[in-house]
């Protein structure tokens, strides 16, 4: 926390002002972003709740992967319904569109 402050007193002094924090163990935290998903190897985790409002810190290791979109079948069939085509067909454009049913409907239409 503050370099030099004896972490006792650091608890009491946020103690005092209403502060607590909690560790929480974790082995990964993934943060989904659009078209990636940043991984947060061996992490430190600490949720913070001031007044009310609850944070989190999160410390470690950050590894960025290409975000994997998951195709629902549902999702399939109903393009194969919509516009004709075979499943593998929609398939790969609803990946190519990360899941969205829409424009891999108008995509296949036009």
């Amino acid at each position: 926390m503050i370099p030099g402050m004896n972490p006792r007193k650091m608890g009491q002094m946020m103690k005092r002002m209403g502060i607590t924090q909690i560790e929480i163990p974790a082995s990964e935290v993934i943060i989904k972003c659009e078209g990636k998903d940043l991984v947060i190897k061996n992490p430190q985790v600490s949720k913070v709740n001031m007044m009310g409002q609850e944070t989190f810190q999160v410390i470690g290791e950050i590894e960025e992967r290409e975000a994997k979109v998951e195709i629902n079948e549902e999702d399939v069939k109903t393009i194969v319904e919509q516009t004709d085509v075979s499943e593998g067909k929609a398939r790969e454009v609803l990946e190519k569109h990360q899941g969205d049913i829409a424009a891999s409907i108008l995509e296949l239409k036009s």
